[in-house]
């Protein structure tokens, strides 16, 4: 049977990324969800989560702020010969900048504080993962299965970038053989250390265009022929609750795809659909 996770990427973000994430998670359509500590909206969450047992929280390790005008730096302040920060002082808008500039060992150490700030809070943190597919660059894949060793939880990571579906932001194509080869050696470190290694993660599609209705069954349909076996899948989804003009004006023109998984995860239609699958749904904590 295949075991999947359907998290809540980028919670912390904003109010309602947070929102979405407790709200989803009660009703059972969400079984996990990372936090970005270096955003401004990560102490709501931690509040929260630190009273909350039963949010499956993890940490969503960030070495990008990609947005326009919400912008957002690091959590460790080197500065700027760390490599981690643009010329404003903020994380690098794009995964390219960071392999380009930031050194592996300033990278791991703003990894390190952004897990170590998080059980501060009081989270219990069950996972790993990586905005925008940051860690498993190649420069440094095998720094964050050690770094998820380190600290007993598992990290999100496939067997190659060809399967995991954030790929785009981390190699080019060019890179592609080189990249697959280095995060399958870090998934084998993985994978001898017990930790789950994902046969699939897909993602939130950002390029649909608003009022173009999303077909989140045909994504999820037929994973048993998808994957070998008990496979494990990852869905890397992006709900966030509307209004406030908050997201909506952080992301004007991708902010109708959060909102509307938002609206569809939380019907009764969706959630019938999603537990009559012949899938077994599982948080990280339950895979560690």
């Amino acid at each position: 049977m295949v075991h999947l996770v359907i998290h809540a990427d980028d919670v912390g973000m904003c109010h309602g990324a947070n929102r979405a994430f407790v709200e989803l998670s009660h009703l059972g359509t969400i079984t996990s969800g990372s936090v970005m500590v270096p955003c401004p909206w990560f102490t709501e969450i931690a509040e929260i989560a630190a009273r909350d047992n039963a949010l499956d929280c993890g940490v969503h390790l960030t070495l990008n702020a990609e947005k326009s005008h919400y912008r957002w730096g690091p959590v460790t302040s080197e500065g700027p010969s760390s490599g981690l920060v643009d010329e404003h002082g903020y994380l690098w808008r794009d995964v390219a900048s960071v392999r380009r500039f930031a050194h592996p060992d300033a990278v791991e150490q703003e990894w390190r504080a952004q897990i170590d700030r998080a059980l501060a809070a009081g989270i219990n943190v069950t996972h790993l993962d990586a905005h925008m597919g940051s860690a498993l660059a190649p420069e440094w894949c095998h720094r964050y299965v050690a770094v998820g060793i380190d600290y007993g939880v598992p990290v999100l990571i496939t067997n190659s970038l060809t399967a995991y579906g954030p790929r785009r932001h981390v190699a080019t194509s060019t890179e592609s053989q080189a990249a697959d080869e280095a995060i399958g050696s870090a998934a084998a470190d993985a994978r001898a250390a017990g930790m789950p290694v994902f046969d699939l993660v897909l993602e939130t599609d950002f390029s649909r265009p608003p009022h173009q209705p999303a077909d989140y069954q045909a994504m999820l349909s037929g994973l048993s022929d998808k994957v070998s076996g008990d496979g494990l899948v990852f869905c890397a989804f992006h709900p966030n609750a509307p209004g406030g003009a908050e997201v909506e004006v952080i992301e004007p023109d991708t902010f109708h795809v959060r909102t509307d998984e938002y609206e569809l995860f939380g019907t009764d239609g969706w959630e019938h659909w999603l537990t009559s699958q012949p899938y077994d749904l599982a948080s990280m904590a339950d895979l560690a």
